[in-house]
C-alpha cells in the first residue's frame, strides 16, 4: 500500500473554513464568467469539493451568488453623509450605490432580480441604508434647506431608483453627470 503524498489532495474542510473558500470561490467564478454561465460545478471546481456540499447550503445559484455577494462584497459604511449640504450628501450616497452595482455587475443584477422575485434590489446588493436617504433629508429640513410637507416616502426612495433604473436600462455603470442630473434636475427640484 503506497502512502498518498501530502498535498497530493486537499484536507476536508468544514464549517466556516468550506464556506469561505465556496464563497471566495463563487465570487472568482461569477466574476470569470458571468452570472449567464455560473454554474455549481465551475464553483465546486474552484473550491476542490462536490456539488452536494454546495447544495446542501445553497438551493440554487441565484441563492449562492446573493451569498457570495454578501460575504465579499463589503457593505457601505454606516455612517450617514453630513457634509451640512443636502445635494452633497445625497451624491455621496448615489456614489456608494453606484461602486456597488458596478462591482456586482448588471448582468448579474438582472440575473438575480429575474429569478429572486420579491426582494428588493437593496437588499441583493447588500445596499441596506434605508434609514440614510430619511436621515438626510430630515437634517436638511432642520437646515432649513427644504420643506418638510416635501419629504414623501416616494421621494425618499426617488434617487437610489433612479440610479437602479439607468443601471437596469443601460446596463452600465452611472457616470457623474448622470448621478449629478439626477440629484439637480429631478431630486432637488422636487423638494424644494
Amino acid at each position: 500500500m503506497n502512502k498518498k503524498n501530502e498535498g497530493e489532495f486537499p484536507t476536508r474542510r468544514r464549517g466556516a473554513e468550506l464556506e469561505a473558500a465556496i464563497m471566495q470561490a463563487a465570487w472568482d467564478e461569477l466574476m470569470e464568467v458571468g452570472f449567464p454561465n455560473f454554474t455549481i460545478e465551475g464553483v465546486a471546481a474552484r473550491a476542490q469539493t462536490s456539488k452536494p456540499v454546495i447544495y446542501r447550503r445553497w438551493p440554487n445559484r441565484e441563492e449562492l451568488v446573493l451569498a457570495a455577494i454578501h460575504k465579499i462584497l463589503p457593505a457601505p459604511p454606516d455612517e450617514v453623509p453630513n457634509t451640512g449640504e443636502l445635494r452633497s450628501d445625497v451624491i455621496i450616497i448615489l456614489n456608494q450605490l453606484n461602486d456597488i452595482l458596478r462591482k456586482i455587475g448588471p448582468e448579474t443584477i438582472h440575473g438575480l432580480m429575474s429569478v429572486l422575485t420579491g426582494i428588493p434590489l437593496s437588499e441583493l446588493i447588500n445596499f441596506r441604508r434605508t434609514n440614510a436617504m430619511s436621515t438626510i433629508l430630515n437634517r436638511a429640513v432642520e437646515r432649513g434647506e427644504i420643506r418638510h410637507e416635501k419629504v414623501t416616502a416616494r421621494i425618499t426612495r426617488l434617487p437610489v431608483d433612479l440610479v437602479r433604473h439607468e443601471v437596469l436600462i443601460t446596463y452600465e455603470p452611472v457616470s457623474q453627470d448622470t448621478i449629478a442630473e439626477i440629484v439637480d434636475e429631478i431630486f432637488l427640484p422636487l423638494i424644494k
